[in-house]
């Protein structure tokens, strides 16, 4: 009986020294184990995450082509040879066409971005110079294409027009003229109106041009009002239109909606401020790109310059070429007859 234990205890010994050599010429054979990745098990590992751009969430809605940049936006300076002096204000200095042809409409234009099919919208703020402090921040906020009205009863408009004309602004004289609700609304004593005589509105005409130099065009937007019962008596406004166009203006009519009387004259579509409330401005201006969307382009006026027209003019703009519209010069929205 002691012997077969001990036989028992032999047998067992000898089993456990042959799994340990099994043991170790299998090491031999495969190699050690690799170890282990306790973070990241091959079995339950998770992709790899996609890349942003490949998500069809991630890719942006492509945005209108921009029009090339304008290398020098500035409007040109007034220019000797389409100058002349008034007769009745010798103090005062006219537009006139150079000899060589040159008109302020083409050399007092701001440049104008390359042809396009997107709508174009235009704009022109009135009364510019009245206030210099808003006329100011109208000249430092407002895009460069944005035109300015100067006001012919502006009391040192120079440093506001050379600062408005080295940010792109474009120029035009304001010309007072009769307005609905006369005499309660009055232009003053220098204003086109039907009571006077040919000549004494020849008079104040040349007054009002001789305002303002190196301008564009003139308009009948001066100081809030927009003389609409002058424009109606057709035998007063059109030799006013005849001398704006003899001196090589462009003329923007205030009066929404008015056909054009002649090659170089268009009206306005909108007046955007009236009343000037912040809705009213901004329902306004969804209407202009409606109208500019429809009809190719549309041309917007306001003014005087207040805070309120301004932050919201301001504000719209900056978001009007990704909405696909292109702002630009009056002037690229007046056709002329052929130079």
């Amino acid at each position: 009986m002691r012997w077969s234990a001990w036989h028992g205890l032999g047998l067992f010994w000898l089993a456990v020294a042959g799994i340990i050599g099994g043991g170790a010429v299998t090491l031999q054979v495969l190699g050690p184990p690799a170890p282990a990745h306790h973070d990241a098990p091959a079995s339950s590992a998770a992709p790899a995450p996609l890349a942003e751009a490949s998500l069809p969430h991630a890719v942006p809605a492509p945005a209108p082509p921009a029009p090339p940049a304008v290398a020098d936006p500035s409007v040109a300076g007034p220019d000797p040879a389409l100058l002349e002096r008034s007769r009745g204000f010798p103090q005062l200095m006219l537009p006139k066409v150079a000899a060589d042809g040159r008109a302020a409409r083409i050399a007092y234009a701001a440049p104008a971005p390359p042809a396009s099919n997107l709508p174009r919208i235009a704009l022109l703020l009135a009364g510019f110079g009245q206030s210099a402090r808003d006329s100011g921040t109208a000249s430092e906020t407002l895009p460069g294409p944005v035109g300015f009205a100067v006001s012919t009863y502006a009391g040192n408009p120079a440093p506001l027009i050379e600062a408005a004309r080295a940010r792109g602004h474009e120029l035009f004289a304001s010309i007072p003229m009769e307005p609905q609700g006369y005499p309660l609304n009055d232009e003053g004593t220098r204003s086109l109106r039907t009571g006077l005589t040919p000549e004494e509105n020849q008079t104040n005409l040349e007054w009002a041009l001789g305002q303002v130099q190196g301008a564009v065009g003139a308009t009948g937007a001066s100081d809030g009002m927009r003389g609409e019962r002058f424009a109606e008596l057709s035998a007063a406004f059109d030799p006013v239109l005849d001398e704006i166009g003899r001196r090589g203006l462009l003329y923007l009519d205030p009066r929404p909606g008015r056909p054009a009387a002649r090659p170089g004259t268009r009206a306005v579509d909108l007046v955007l401020d009236e009343p000037p409330a912040r809705a009213e401005i901004e329902a306004k201006l969804a209407s202009l790109e409606r109208i500019a969307r429809d009809r190719g382009s549309a041309i917007g006026l306001i003014g005087p310059p207040r805070p309120v027209t301004l932050e919201r003019i301001a504000s719209w703009a900056r978001g009007l070429q990704a909405r696909g519209i292109l702002l630009v010069p009056i002037s690229s929205l007046i056709e002329t007859a052929h130079e």
